[in-house]
C-alpha cells in the first residue's frame, strides 16, 4: 500500500493506537513517527478549546500552529513533544491533587484521586545473571491508612536460581485522561523505586514461615514467599508507605530513582531543637486486618539521651501500665497465589510516620516485622507470660517494641515502644550540631 495511503489512515488514529501502530514493523515505525500527524494530535489535546465544531485535517492544523515550523524538524519531533508534554501535565494535575495535607498524619489526604488519576500501578522487573529481564504488572493490592500493600503471584515465575536482583517501578500511562481508565495494553513510563539483590534471600531475613512456604523481608518495605518444597518464589509483596509515593512511582526512570529535592531546614536558636513536639502514628496490620492502630502526641527527650549516635524517644513506658497497649485479634500476615492462601502467625506489618514539631513528616517506613521470643525479659516489673521483642532498623534509625503474651485473655499488650532516632539526620532535618 503506498505510504500516501497509510499516511492518510493513521491520521485517523489517537496517539495510543499509533505508538501501537510504530510498533509492527520498520515502515510502520517511521510513518507513524510522522510529523505533520503529531503536530495535529498535540494541537487538538494541548491548544485552546475552539467554539466551533469543525474538525481540521492534518494540513490544516499544522499550518494553524503560528511559529512552529512542521517539514524543518527531524521525524519524531512532534511525537516526542507530545509526549514530554503529556507527561508535564499528568505531574501538574498531581502535584495540585497532592497539596491538602492531612494535620493528623502530614500526609497527602487525596491520596486515592491521586491514584485514580495518574493510573498508577507498579510492577517488579525481575532479572536474570544473564541479563533477561521479566517484567510483571501487580495482581492486587489494598489500600491502608498510611500505606499500600501491592502484591503479585501467579504461575509463571522464572526460576530464583537465575535471577539475581528484583526492581520495583511504579508504573503510569504515558497517555492519560483523567476522566477516563487508561488503555490496559498502551505504553507505560517506569519510576524506579527500589532495587533488590535476591542473593540476600538468607536465614538472616527469614521473618516466618508455615508448612507451605517461608517469608523474607528485604528493606525496604519488601516481602518474598518462597515454596518449602521447591525452594521457588511463591509471591512478592511490597508495603509502601504513602508518604512521597505518587513521586517516587512516576518521576524517576526505570533506571535512576526520584531523587527528593534537598531539605532545608527551619533553624531555631532553642538549645534543644530538634528533640520536642514529635508525633507518632502506627499502625500494625496484616492482609487488611488491624491489630493496632494508635497516634502518641508530643513526645520529647533531652540531650542526656543521645547514646551511639541515637536519640532515644520513649513512647510507651514499660514501667507506666496505664500506657500499655493491646493488640486486637489474632496477630499474623495473611498470603495468598492463585492455589493456596493462608496465614502467617506473630507475623505482620508495620506502618510508622513519625511528624516533628512542625507536622512534617520526618520518618516513615512500612515494612513488615516478626515477634520473636525474648530470652530474658527487661529490667521493670514482672508480667505473668512470655515476652516478644519487635525490632526494625534502617539508616534513620531503629524501632524497638517489647509485648508480652497474656494467657487469660489470650492477647498481646505492647509494654514498651521506643524510637532510636538517628542523630546524622536529627543535625540534617533541624541544622543542629548534636
Amino acid at each position: 500500500m503506498p505510504s500516501e495511503i497509510l499516511l492518510k489512515i493513521f491520521s485517523y488514529l489517537d496517539a495510543v493506537s499509533l505508538l501501537g501502530t510504530g510498533c509492527v514493523n520498520r515502515r510502520f515505525y517511521h510513518l507513524a513517527n510522522d510529523n505533520f500527524i503529531w503536530v495535529r494530535l498535540y494541537s487538538t489535546a494541548f491548544s485552546p478549546k475552539r467554539s466551533n465544531w469543525k474538525v481540521n485535517s492534518v494540513e490544516e492544523t499544522a499550518v494553524s500552529v503560528s511559529l512552529l515550523s512542521v517539514e524543518d524538524k527531524e521525524a519524531g519531533y512532534w511525537k516526542k513533544t507530545y509526549i514530554t508534554k503529556q507527561i508535564t501535565c499528568v505531574k501538574a494535575a498531581l502535584a495540585q491533587v497532592l497539596k491538602p495535607v492531612s494535620p493528623y498524619t502530614g500526609l497527602p489526604v487525596k491520596i486515592k484521586e491521586a491514584l485514580r488519576i495518574s493510573g498508577l500501578g507498579w510492577a517488579i522487573i525481575l532479572k536474570e545473571k544473564n541479563g533477561r529481564e521479566y517484567i510483571m504488572p501487580h495482581v492486587d493490592l489494598s489500600l491502608n491508612d498510611t500505606s499500600i500493600t501491592v502484591v503479585w503471584y501467579g504461575k509463571n515465575w522464572p526460576c530464583l536460581a537465575t535471577l539475581s536482583t528484583l526492581n520495583l517501578c511504579g508504573m503510569t500511562p504515558v497517555f492519560m485522561d483523567r476522566y477516563k481508565a487508561s488503555a490496559k495494553n498502551g505504553p507505560r513510563w517506569h519510576s524506579l523505586i527500589a532495587k533488590y539483590d535476591l542473593s540476600q534471600l538468607t536465614e538472616s531475613t527469614m521473618i516466618g514461615c508455615d508448612r507451605l512456604i517461608r517469608i523474607f523481608s528485604l528493606n525496604p518495605g519488601l516481602v518474598v514467599g518462597l515454596w518449602k518444597k521447591e525452594e521457588e518464589l511463591a509471591f512478592v509483596m511490597a508495603n509502601l508507605h504513602f508518604h512521597h509515593l505518587v513521586e517516587r512511582s512516576t518521576l524517576g526512570s526505570v533506571t535512576v530513582p526520584y531523587e527528593l529535592p534537598p531539605h532545608v531546614p527551619f533553624l531555631d536558636d532553642n538549645p534543644e531543637y530538634g528533640l520536642h513536639g514529635y508525633q507518632l502514628h502506627i499502625d500494625m496490620h496484616g492482609g487488611g486486618v488491624f491489630f493496632l492502630c494508635g497516634t502518641f502526641r508530643n513526645l520529647f527527650t533531652m540531650k542526656g539521651c543521645i547514646e551511639d549516635g541515637y536519640v532515644k524517644l520513649t513512647v510507651i513506658n514499660f514501667k507506666n501500665s496505664r500506657e500499655h497497649l493491646p493488640l486486637i485479634g489474632k496477630v499474623g500476615l495473611a498470603w495468598r497465589t492463585n492455589i493456596f492462601d493462608a496465614f502467617i502467625e506473630s507475623c505482620s506489618v508495620m506502618d510508622v510516620t513519625l511528624l516533628d514539631e512542625h507536622r512534617k513528616p520526618f520518618w516513615c517506613l512500612s515494612s513488615a516485622v516478626h515477634m520473636r521470643p525474648a530470652a530474658c525479659p527487661s529490667d521493670g516489673p514482672h508480667f505473668l507470660g512470655q515476652t516478644y521483642y519487635v525490632d526494625y532498623k534502617d539508616v534513620e534509625g531503629r524501632v524497638h517494641a517489647e509485648l508480652v503474651w497474656i494467657e487469660e485473655t489470650e492477647e498481646y499488650f505492647i509494654v514498651s515502644l521506643v524510637l532510636y532516632l538517628s542523630v546524622a539526620k536529627i543535625n540534617h532535618w533541624f541544622g543542629t550540631k548534636y
